[in-house]
């Protein structure tokens, strides 16, 4: 079994080995298909290290789809899970009482932006989270339209998925979604839909919100949220000019619009600040959360003004939202991040990252951009620097490549790569990940 240590992938087999092969043999005759982009059958993980089941050792840029923040099995997780399994494994928080769930919530109320009083509603996803959000808005704003932007992901449940815009496929064959939702370009500088420059642009995105949008055809009045990631995620991690998230907080405040930041993939650290809106000097009405919270089990949560909680009991609920052993993990997993000052180190490794991707566009002109915050890292691949022209076959094979060498990496956008190992990783971990990333680049050109 690994020990964590390794610096360096270690590949003995093809990838898929044999063993490997049957498992994905079996997940093909009964699992739904999804959306699997590497035949990586995993057996154990410790910290930025998988070992799968025919012996290979692969460095794990991907976190587990940025759930893994603190790394794989980590020891005080992993000991705070036994210890809850141990007492009481479920006991329904939306009708009965537990104390691990008031804690828990007193935490993230305690961490999350405002200065204000804060409830928390307990859900098992991010799409559930974000439907929460919906719930929410709707309730007490009693309006029924919403703010999205295009490249968004907010999730693939039919209300969430009515926000979505960064693919097709997520859409294809599922409409009607939910009515009212327009959806508006968002600060993606690097290929401005509106063909202008940062910052002569005058962060027009943001603006034309409520000079176009409100003033042609969508009532500011019958708009209940706006719903923004602070760095969009599946859309290709766009980092967006800190001037554009500040304009569409001053926009929904103008309007009495509740300002919803989804932190499903850039909260718990992985910008370089406990969530990714700090960087923004903004404070949310509602934020969603997922992924990182329970450190690989599944549970998420929204946190909002006090003043925006139901009024009348019953009016939303679940049944396994605050599962207690998932608490358990989450509440010793902000522990951890706080304790390990994993947030400090983030920014310190992101920055180090970053160092290394921008090294790799000196040197390959398909490297078209390299963006991110702390180690929330993209590079996009083009087929030309001057008409940007989008290289996904390139893209798509650079990431084969690398997992074949031992580096397991995630796309994102349509000709990007993420890269976003867990929190821990050190300096040497990131140079043997380049290194690998580098000769994928060139075996792939």
């Amino acid at each position: 079994m690994i020990s964590g240590l390794e610096e360096k992938p270690n590949i003995k087999t093809s990838i898929p080995g044999s063993n490997a092969k049957k498992i994905i043999g079996k997940d093909n005759k009964y699992i739904a298909t999804s959306t699997k982009c590497s035949p990586i059958v995993a057996e154990y993980g410790k910290g930025v290290i998988i070992e799968d089941v025919d012996g290979n050792v692969f460095l794990d840029f991907a976190s587990g789809v940025g759930t893994l923040n603190v790394g794989h099995c980590h020891p005080r997780i992993v000991n705070a899970v036994k210890q809850q399994v141990e007492k009481l494994m479920h006991f329904a928080g939306t009708d009965f009482y537990y104390k691990i769930q008031v804690d828990l919530a007193e935490k993230l109320c305690e961490i999350t932006p405002g200065d204000f009083a804060k409830k928390v509603f307990y859900t098992n996803s991010g799409t559930e989270s974000v439907e929460c959000a919906l719930k929410i808005a709707k309730w007490q704003k009693q309006r029924h339209q919403f703010i999205a932007f295009i490249g968004a992901f907010h999730g693939r449940t039919l209300g969430s998925l009515s926000l979505t815009a960064s693919k097709p496929v997520h859409r294809e064959r599922f409409f009607p979604t939910m009515p009212g939702v327009t959806h508006v370009p968002y600060s993606y500088c690097y290929r401005c839909p509106y063909n202008l420059s940062y910052p002569d642009c005058d962060i027009w995105c943001a603006k034309a919100i409520e000079e176009l949008y409100f003033e042609r055809f969508v009532p500011p009045g019958e708009v209940a949220a706006l719903f923004v990631e602070p760095v969009q995620g599946e859309g290709g991690y766009i980092v967006p000019p800190k001037e554009f998230i500040k304009e569409l907080r001053k926009i929904t405040e103008k309007h009495d619009i509740i300002f919803v930041d989804d932190e499903v993939q850039a909260g718990f650290g992985r910008t370089g600040k406990m969530f990714g809106i700090e960087h923004f000097d903004v404070t949310p009405d509602i934020i969603t959360m997922a992924k990182a919270l329970g450190a690989g089990l599944p549970i998420g949560a929204v946190v909002y003004n006090a003043n925006l909680d139901f009024g009348t009991e019953g009016a939303h609920s679940n049944t396994f939202g605050g599962n207690l052993v998932a608490c358990a993990a989450a509440l010793e997993n902000i522990n951890v991040i706080q304790e390990e000052k994993l947030v400090e180190r983030s920014a310190k490794m992101g920055e180090f990252l970053k160092k290394r991707l921008l090294e790799l566009y000196e040197k390959y002109e398909n490297v078209g951009d390299v963006r991110g915050l702390g180690l929330m890292q993209a590079t996009e691949f083009v087929k030309d620097r001057k008409t940007k022209e989008y290289a996904v076959k390139l893209r798509d094979r650079i990431v084969e490549n690398a997992y074949k060498k031992g580096l397991i990496l995630l796309p994102c956008g349509k000709s990007s790569i993420r890269y976003i190992p867990p929190l821990v990783v050190t300096e040497d971990q990131l140079n043997s990940g380049i290194d690998v990333l580098e000769n994928s680049i060139k075996e792939s050109l």
